[in-house]
């Protein structure tokens, strides 16, 4: 496995192979999980090379605090991804991806107005910087994000065809813990009491998938879910929503095409989660 920490040596060693094989990539934040490393796996299988990016982009969090204390362990994280089978890490610090502070911001409409976008302004504009970032240097054949992050993958979808980018998305399914907690990096900073409560999450998204399939309708289950959170000490419910999965317009009722999104804090940090209903 050969780890790049800078983008010109990384671009060298990539030119003579980008029209000759393909090339799977696979972005993260690094404090790599399971999750992860399923999209690793998922880029073997479909790639002859595969490169994690490790980079903890500073323009997606609007709050200092969250940067701060986003869990970081890169030595553990190329452990992990050499023990994979991963090919190439490109783990560059904060100088080489923004050697001066950038200006440049996207808009995508709705799509990043609504849901995460409301509670963290900013947030998507700074996701579409650094992947578009990471598409420029790597400019590889297939991209590979996990479904955890739904809004995310719709931006970055928006993203790829405004900008034409030749690259194909894959969408992989969410990764659980035995109790269904969607694996995350942010599940590091729970503590015991925390860690058992997250799960509330998932909870909620399986509770109200199953009022509706029963015949109840959505603002009942919102509100089922609403008490549920409120009757539990050190959680706090952001949003609970049903949108179109295809094009994430926020839905009144549900439709075969609906995925339901879940965020909110337990303790101090904040969890996101979402389940569609067409499996």
């Amino acid at each position: 496995m050969q780890v790049f920490k800078e983008i010109k040596p990384l671009k060298a060693f990539l030119k003579d192979k980008r029209n000759t094989i393909a090339i799977g990539l696979v972005p993260t934040m690094g404090a790599l999980h399971a999750g992860h490393l399923s999209l690793i796996r998922a880029s073997k299988e479909e790639n002859q090379l595969t490169i994690c990016s490790i980079f903890v982009n500073p323009t997606q969090f609007n709050n200092p605090k969250d940067l701060e204390k986003y869990p970081r362990n890169l030595d553990g994280d190329l452990r992990l991804l050499e023990q994979a089978g991963c090919d190439v890490v490109f783990a560059p610090d904060r100088t080489e991806m923004y050697q001066n502070t950038s200006n440049i911001k996207f808009d995508f409409g709705h799509l990043d107005k609504i849901l995460e976008g409301e509670y963290r302004p900013g947030h998507f504009s700074g996701v579409a910087l650094v992947v578009s970032k990471l598409f420029h240097i790597v400019q590889p054949t297939l991209a590979y994000f996990g479904q955890k992050d739904f809004q995310q993958f719709k931006i970055i979808e928006k993203l790829v065809d405004e900008l034409k980018f030749d690259i194909q998305l894959k969408r992989m399914p969410v990764f659980r813990e035995e109790d269904g907690l969607a694996m995350s990096s942010r599940n590091m900073r729970l503590n015991e009491s925390e860690r058992k409560k997250a799960v509330l999450l998932y909870e909620s998204l399986i509770e109200a998938r199953n009022l509706l399939a029963n015949g109840e309708t959505l603002l009942q289950a919102k509100e089922l879910v609403k008490q549920k959170w409120e009757s539990i000490a050190g959680v706090k419910l952001d949003y609970f929503e049903s949108a179109d999965s295809e094009n994430l317009n926020l839905l009144e009722t549900v439709t075969g095409k609906s995925v339901l999104l879940i965020a909110g804090f337990v303790g101090e940090v904040r969890l996101i989660d979402n389940l569609l209903l067409s499996e």
